[in-house]
């Protein structure tokens, strides 16, 4: 029955639609019910179950699960201190001359403030109570605003070091390794700085067509906007120096991720002892949210451990690698196949579900047939991305609705982000036809689109490890890779 897997992930989605429950709770339901009809029918056996603690505990020794806490302090720590506020009033009196401050000014603070954030469903928080007063005593119409909202908290999932790019990152390098262990072939193996690197450029240019079509739209005459102060001015300017700085370190190198997260939570902790703002109060909601936020997540990522573990015990992924095998379409044609499957799961299932659940599935059988890895986890991300937007299931555009607590007209709000989204398309298509627009960081490593590498010793000092059986395999999630040699001499 390697099939079922498939049958896993019909269910989780219907699942999650229906009844509305936390996918973890989904996940872990599904993964029980087909384990134990796969024992009773003859597939599995009783060993399978004791696979499960040893994979958890490994599973929680690993290192990059420190950024989860981080990213979700420096996320509660945005909302409740008026920092993104003073950002805002800034950013909207010094575009105010372009006559479209304030909806810049708020995608400039959703590319500053989202990667620090660590979800989009905390950027929406933060973004929607700073800026959405503003909108609406400018007169712009609910369905503009919101589609505005959802565009800014998106932007930062592609800019490094975003908690999803991270994520997403290290699902590709296990992606990768499982890809060699079939293939047999000794080629560096990507890490997460790849990823960072490589996004840079679709980031740019979707981030150009999103002020240009913002400009376009919201364009009028200047409007008057409020004068801040010059301690306003000064915090601005070096909060945006610090993120800038911040988010330079991790995509060149200089900086962990981890490190990155852990001189964010800081240094914002450290404005609101200084700025007087972080109250005892303001402090029990940040911890509050840090812990709801933190639980979350690494409740998804146990139980996503757990039905991987059963999905892959079935076969399911040797099956989906032979399937890709036996269509015999090649490189593109397989990709694109695998890229609408994405699309697909993401009408239903959020960017954290999908990297934990659906990348370590699909992922692996097409690195055996697509060998450039990092083109690859781009394409993925942009889909990734995508999914936040399209309504009415998008997580972006449900948590602004829930957010604005005020009915919005579905047909007004869809042509509000339509924009967005042919944008989003032909940033997608602009990556897929021209696999050059996603930078290599060591070329000469990397095989070339549509190039098989050949097998001519291990590279970097990096071996290949041998596959495992599948209770043995490594888990979904591992170390965070090594601070390369180039950074670490500078």
């Amino acid at each position: 029955m390697p099939s079922a897997g498939v049958w896993m992930l019909a269910v989780v989605a219907g699942a999650l639609v229906l009844t509305g429950l936390p996918a973890w709770i989904v996940l872990i339901g599904v993964a029980l019910v087909f384990s134990v009809a796969g024992i009773a029918l003859g597939p599995l056996s009783l060993a399978l179950f004791t696979a499960i603690p040893t994979r958890l505990i490994g599973l929680l020794e690993n290192d990059l699960l420190q950024a989860l806490p981080l990213y979700a302090l420096m996320g509660a720590l945005l909302n409740h201190l008026p920092l993104a506020q003073m950002i805002f009033r800034v950013g909207n009196r010094a575009l105010a001359r372009t006559g479209a401050g304030g909806p810049l000014a708020g995608l400039g603070l959703g590319v500053l403030l989202a990667p620090m954030n660590g979800s989009v469903g905390a950027s929406v928080a933060t973004l929607s109570r700073v800026i959405q007063p503003r909108l609406d005593a400018a007169g712009m119409p609910g369905e503009r605003s919101a589609a505005i909202i959802c565009m800014a908290s998106t932007l930062g999932v592609v800019v490094p070091p975003s908690l999803v790019l991270i994520l997403l990152g290290d699902a590709m390098m296990r992606a990768h390794t499982e890809a060699l262990n079939i293939t047999g072939e000794s080629i560096r193996i990507i890490n997460t700085q790849d990823v960072f690197v490589g996004a840079l450029v679709p980031a740019g240019l979707l981030l150009l067509f999103a002020m240009g079509i913002t400009w376009l739209l919201e364009r009028r005459e200047a409007l008057p906007a409020p004068s801040p102060g010059r301690r306003d001015w000064l915090i601005a300017l070096l909060t945006v120096a610090f993120i800038v700085a911040l988010l330079g370190g991790v995509a060149l190198g200089y900086l962990y991720a981890v490190e990155a997260a852990a001189a964010g939570g800081a240094a914002l902790f450290a404005c609101g002892l200084l700025t007087r703002t972080l109250t005892v109060d303001v402090l029990r909601e940040v911890l509050r949210d840090t812990i709801a936020i933190t639980g979350a997540l690494f409740a998804l990522l146990m139980a996503a451990t757990v039905f991987t573990l059963v999905l892959r015990a079935y076969g399911t992924d040797r099956w989906i690698g032979a399937v890709l095998s036996h269509l015999s379409w090649g490189e593109y044609p397989s990709l694109v196949l695998v890229l609408l499957v994405l699309a697909l799961c993401a009408l239903v299932l959020d960017a954290f579900e999908m990297i934990f659940v659906v990348v370590p599935v699909v992922m692996p059988p097409l690195l055996t047939l697509v060998h450039n890895v990092t083109w690859v986890a781009v394409l993925t991300l942009l889909v990734l991305q995508a999914s936040f937007l399209v309504p009415p299931f998008g997580y972006a555009v449900l948590m602004v609705r829930n957010r604005l607590q005020r009915p919005l007209s579905t047909r007004r709000l869809v042509r509000a982000l339509l924009p967005y989204l042919v944008a989003q398309l032909a940033v997608l298509l602009l990556v897929l036809a021209e696999p050059r627009l996603v930078w290599q960081r060591n070329p000469l490593e990397l095989a070339p689109s549509g190039a098989a590498p050949q097998p001519e010793g291990q590279l970097q000092g990096i071996e290949v490890p041998e596959e495992q059986p599948d209770s043995e395999r490594p888990l979904e999630m591992s170390p965070e890779p090594r601070r390369p040699a180039d950074a670490q001499s500078r």
